[in-house]
């Protein structure tokens, strides 16, 4: 539901004609469900009992309660990269495409990066990242919401290091953010600080510009007419 919004008002509240799906009455309100996508992916489920519920789980792994052996365990189960692998949610529950980017900075780790080339220091590593920056985000999200249901619901946060930030400055090391684009949507990411200064291959462009196409943060820049070293306008 990327484009669902649950929105509480008063009472008896109606369901408006444009983005409104379904209206809940409760004794002190009316929860409302409304979905501002044309394609019209949201779904509701009516079950009975808890093993009915757990039908409908994915079965991915609580990143927060996870431990180191179940967290590699579950990164070793399949061959991926590493952001569809965060993204996956037969594999962790609750990250998506937002926070796993958020993750893999944290982490200094590239999205494209294979599971099968991490060793067992490097997914302790990568554990660590994911704990902290879920925590932090659950905090932050729950301080700014004050006990309400939150009206403003986004994957975009200016805070965010790189996710939705493509153009603007690396927070670690001021490099710009980068990203590459699959399906709908995109990854986020620092060169600098996640690849080595290497620039991670987007399809369409990268197959658009061939040989024109720059490999290295550093030739981007020195493209655009930027000082890798000083990171200021040449001349």
């Amino acid at each position: 539901m990327i484009s669902g919004r649950f929105r509480w008002r008063d009472r008896g509240a109606p369901i408006p004609k444009k983005l409104g799906l379904a209206a809940f009455d409760f004794p002190n309100g009316t929860l409302l469900l409304t979905e501002a996508s044309t394609k019209k992916r949201a779904s509701l489920h009516v079950v009975r009992g808890e093993d009915a519920l757990h039908a409908l789980d994915p079965g991915g792994l609580e990143p927060l309660e996870a431990s180191q052996a179940s967290f590699a365990e579950a990164i070793r189960r399949e061959s991926h990269t590493l952001k569809r692998m965060l993204t996956d949610p037969r594999l962790f529950a609750g990250i998506g495409n937002a926070y796993s980017d958020e993750i893999l900075h944290r982490a200094g780790l590239s999205p494209t990066r294979l599971t099968r080339q991490l060793d067992d220091p490097t997914i302790a590593h990568l554990r660590e990242a994911t704990r902290a920056v879920l925590r932090e985000w659950t905090a932050r999200l729950r301080e700014q919401s004050a006990g309400e249901v939150p009206e403003k619901v986004t994957a975009f946060h200016d805070e965010m290091a790189v996710h939705g930030r493509y153009g603007k400055p690396c927070p670690v090391c001021g490099a710009t953010v980068q990203r590459i684009v699959h399906a709908e949507n995109e990854s986020n990411y620092c060169a600098r600080c996640q690849t080595g200064g290497k620039l991670l291959a987007d399809r369409a462009l990268s197959r658009l510009l061939r040989e024109d196409w720059p490999r290295s943060l550093d030739e981007l820049e020195a493209k655009r007419g930027v000082d890798p070293v000083r990171r200021s306008p040449i001349g």
